[in-house]
Protein backbone atom coordinates (compact mmCIF):
# COMPACT_ATOMS: atom_id res chain seq x y z
CA UNK A 1 0.00 0.00 0.00
CA UNK A 2 1.44 3.64 -0.64
CA UNK A 3 0.66 6.33 1.46
CA UNK A 4 -2.68 8.12 2.17
CA UNK A 5 -4.26 10.82 -0.43
CA UNK A 6 -6.42 13.70 0.84
CA UNK A 7 -8.57 16.29 -0.41
CA UNK A 8 -7.30 19.49 -0.84
CA UNK A 9 -9.44 22.05 1.29
CA UNK A 10 -9.99 25.62 0.81
CA UNK A 11 -7.77 27.13 3.42
CA UNK A 12 -9.25 30.56 3.59
CA UNK A 13 -12.67 29.45 4.88
CA UNK A 14 -13.18 30.35 8.64
CA UNK A 15 -14.53 26.75 9.38
CA UNK A 16 -11.76 24.10 10.60
CA UNK A 17 -10.76 21.55 6.66
CA UNK A 18 -13.25 18.59 7.02
CA UNK A 19 -11.78 15.05 6.27
CA UNK A 20 -12.23 13.58 3.14
CA UNK A 21 -11.84 9.89 1.04
CA UNK A 22 -8.66 8.36 1.59
CA UNK A 23 -7.05 6.24 -0.89
CA UNK A 24 -3.50 5.47 -1.44
CA UNK A 25 -0.99 6.79 -3.65
CA UNK A 26 -1.22 3.94 -5.97
CA UNK A 27 -4.98 4.28 -6.44
CA UNK A 28 -6.05 1.61 -3.75
CA UNK A 29 -7.46 1.89 -0.22
CA UNK A 30 -10.34 0.47 1.50
CA UNK A 31 -13.84 1.11 2.45
CA UNK A 32 -14.78 2.63 -1.30
CA UNK A 33 -12.01 4.62 -0.98
CA UNK A 34 -13.23 6.81 2.33
CA UNK A 35 -11.72 6.20 5.70
CA UNK A 36 -13.83 3.76 7.52
CA UNK A 37 -13.13 5.33 10.84
CA UNK A 38 -14.40 8.96 10.30
CA UNK A 39 -17.52 10.31 10.68
CA UNK A 40 -19.15 13.61 9.58
CA UNK A 41 -19.85 16.54 11.66
CA UNK A 42 -23.53 14.96 12.40
CA UNK A 43 -22.02 11.34 13.31
CA UNK A 44 -23.15 10.05 9.93
CA UNK A 45 -21.56 6.72 8.54
CA UNK A 46 -22.13 5.27 5.25
CA UNK A 47 -22.96 1.87 5.14
CA UNK A 48 -19.36 1.16 4.07
CA UNK A 49 -17.85 2.27 7.50
CA UNK A 50 -16.60 6.01 5.92
CA UNK A 51 -18.13 9.64 5.74
CA UNK A 52 -21.35 10.34 4.92
CA UNK A 53 -21.79 14.23 4.09
CA UNK A 54 -24.50 15.99 4.81
CA UNK A 55 -26.49 19.13 4.09
CA UNK A 56 -28.24 20.16 1.33
CA UNK A 57 -28.69 23.90 -0.68
CA UNK A 58 -30.71 26.69 1.54
CA UNK A 59 -30.13 29.08 -0.72
CA UNK A 60 -29.74 30.05 -4.38
CA UNK A 61 -29.37 34.19 -5.04
CA UNK A 62 -31.65 35.56 -7.64
CA UNK A 63 -30.62 38.93 -9.01
CA UNK A 64 -33.57 40.84 -9.54
CA UNK A 65 -33.98 44.55 -10.64
CA UNK A 66 -36.39 45.34 -7.42
CA UNK A 67 -37.59 43.56 -4.59
CA UNK A 68 -41.26 44.19 -4.55
CA UNK A 69 -42.21 43.49 -7.79
CA UNK A 70 -40.31 39.93 -7.45
CA UNK A 71 -41.97 39.10 -4.02
CA UNK A 72 -45.52 39.44 -5.98
CA UNK A 73 -44.37 37.50 -8.82
CA UNK A 74 -42.75 34.77 -6.59
CA UNK A 75 -45.24 34.42 -4.31
CA UNK A 76 -48.42 36.14 -5.69
CA UNK A 77 -48.49 34.42 -8.72
CA UNK A 78 -46.62 31.21 -8.35
CA UNK A 79 -47.46 30.78 -4.96
CA UNK A 80 -44.04 30.71 -2.73
CA UNK A 81 -43.89 31.47 0.92
CA UNK A 82 -42.23 34.96 2.05
CA UNK A 83 -39.96 33.41 4.65
CA UNK A 84 -38.07 36.45 5.14
CA UNK A 85 -38.01 39.78 4.36
CA UNK A 86 -35.86 41.79 6.82
CA UNK A 87 -33.81 45.29 6.45
CA UNK A 88 -29.95 44.32 6.33
CA UNK A 89 -26.95 46.21 5.15
CA UNK A 90 -24.58 46.30 2.06
CA UNK A 91 -20.94 45.20 3.05
CA UNK A 92 -20.28 48.81 3.35
CA UNK A 93 -23.30 50.14 5.65
CA UNK A 94 -26.06 51.07 3.01
CA UNK A 95 -29.46 49.87 3.27
CA UNK A 96 -30.47 46.81 1.87
CA UNK A 97 -33.46 43.73 2.25
CA UNK A 98 -32.68 40.22 3.04
CA UNK A 99 -35.65 38.43 0.83
CA UNK A 100 -35.88 34.90 1.03
CA UNK A 101 -38.75 32.81 -0.99
CA UNK A 102 -39.47 29.20 -0.96
CA UNK A 103 -42.02 26.89 -2.99
CA UNK A 104 -44.58 25.29 -0.20
CA UNK A 105 -42.65 22.97 1.37
CA UNK A 106 -40.11 22.88 -0.68
CA UNK A 107 -36.52 23.46 0.44
CA UNK A 108 -34.47 25.28 -1.04
CA UNK A 109 -35.12 28.56 -1.14
CA UNK A 110 -34.41 32.15 -3.23
CA UNK A 111 -32.80 34.84 -2.49
CA UNK A 112 -34.14 37.75 -3.81
CA UNK A 113 -31.20 39.85 -4.55
CA UNK A 114 -31.69 43.33 -5.80
CA UNK A 115 -28.78 43.95 -8.10
CA UNK A 116 -25.93 46.60 -6.53
CA UNK A 117 -24.21 48.19 -9.11
CA UNK A 118 -23.42 47.63 -13.08
CA UNK A 119 -21.98 44.30 -13.26
CA UNK A 120 -25.46 43.11 -11.19
CA UNK A 121 -27.56 45.16 -13.07
CA UNK A 122 -25.72 43.47 -16.52
CA UNK A 123 -26.97 39.61 -14.70
CA UNK A 124 -30.30 40.31 -13.71
CA UNK A 125 -32.67 37.97 -15.99
CA UNK A 126 -29.06 36.76 -17.56
CA UNK A 127 -27.90 34.64 -14.96
CA UNK A 128 -27.37 31.03 -16.68
CA UNK A 129 -26.63 33.26 -20.39
CA UNK A 130 -30.37 32.57 -21.39
CA UNK A 131 -30.53 28.76 -20.86
CA UNK A 132 -33.01 27.58 -18.57
CA UNK A 133 -31.67 27.98 -15.15
CA UNK A 134 -34.39 26.95 -12.63
CA UNK A 135 -36.77 24.05 -12.56
CA UNK A 136 -40.00 24.17 -10.94
CA UNK A 137 -41.99 21.18 -9.90
CA UNK A 138 -46.00 21.54 -9.35
CA UNK A 139 -49.00 19.09 -8.99
CA UNK A 140 -51.07 21.43 -10.77
CA UNK A 141 -49.43 21.81 -13.87
CA UNK A 142 -52.82 22.87 -16.20
CA UNK A 143 -53.58 25.57 -13.34
CA UNK A 144 -50.30 26.99 -12.99
CA UNK A 145 -49.66 27.11 -16.73
CA UNK A 146 -53.13 28.87 -16.72
CA UNK A 147 -52.42 31.31 -14.20
CA UNK A 148 -49.00 31.92 -15.51
CA UNK A 149 -50.86 32.91 -18.99
CA UNK A 150 -53.37 34.78 -17.57
CA UNK A 151 -50.69 36.83 -15.77
CA UNK A 152 -48.93 37.90 -18.90
CA UNK A 153 -46.24 35.85 -18.04
CA UNK A 154 -44.02 34.85 -21.36
CA UNK A 155 -44.39 31.67 -21.92
CA UNK A 156 -41.58 30.55 -24.26
CA UNK A 157 -43.03 27.84 -27.02
CA UNK A 158 -45.93 24.65 -26.23
CA UNK A 159 -45.85 22.60 -23.32
CA UNK A 160 -44.40 19.21 -23.78
CA UNK A 161 -44.02 15.61 -23.03
CA UNK A 162 -40.45 14.51 -21.35
CA UNK A 163 -39.54 10.79 -20.15
CA UNK A 164 -39.48 13.11 -16.48
CA UNK A 165 -42.74 15.36 -16.71
CA UNK A 166 -44.76 17.65 -18.66
CA UNK A 167 -42.75 20.81 -19.30
CA UNK A 168 -43.55 24.49 -20.29
CA UNK A 169 -40.57 27.30 -20.56
CA UNK A 170 -41.28 30.54 -18.66
CA UNK A 171 -39.63 33.50 -18.29
CA UNK A 172 -39.86 34.95 -14.66
CA UNK A 173 -40.17 38.39 -13.84
CA UNK A 174 -36.05 39.33 -14.03
CA UNK A 175 -35.95 37.81 -17.42
CA UNK A 176 -34.83 34.13 -15.91
CA UNK A 177 -36.25 31.06 -17.79
CA UNK A 178 -37.59 28.50 -15.70
CA UNK A 179 -39.09 24.82 -16.51
CA UNK A 180 -42.23 24.40 -15.08
CA UNK A 181 -42.46 20.78 -14.60
CA UNK A 182 -45.88 18.48 -14.21
CA UNK A 183 -46.33 15.01 -13.56
CA UNK A 184 -45.00 12.69 -16.67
Amino acid sequence: MGTPVRCRTDRSSPPPARRCATTTAAGGGTGGGHDAGATSASGRRRDDGGMSPSGHVELVTLLVGEYDPAIEFFVGLLGFELVEDSPALTGDGRAKRWVVVRPPGGGTGLLLARADGPAQAAAVGAQVADRVGFFLRVDDFDGTLRRLRAAGVTVVGEPRREPYGRVAVFVDVAGNRWDLLGEP
